[in-house]
């Protein structure tokens, strides 16, 4: 019998449990902030010009400097 009340009590224990989040939601959380739609719209992002890094020697290069110092 009590092996029962279990799986028969879960949808209304989930439906209450649901209900009360909903309740806390409504009554016990901040409202949102009231703002004019205005203020929600951001600016566009406008990145930075790109920095320029200095150029690398080549792999030749580099081969033939470490070929040439031994």
């Amino acid at each position: 019998m009590y092996a029962l009340i279990v799986p028969v009590s879960a949808p209304f224990v989930l439906l209450a449990t649901v209900l009360g989040l909903s309740w806390w939601e409504d009554h016990v959380l901040p409202p949102p902030p009231t703002e004019p739609a205005e203020a929600l719209v951001e600016t566009p992002f406008t990145p930075a010009a790109p920095v320029h890094l200095p150029d690398l020697p080549g792999v030749e290069v580099a081969l033939t400097r470490g070929v040439a110092r031994r």
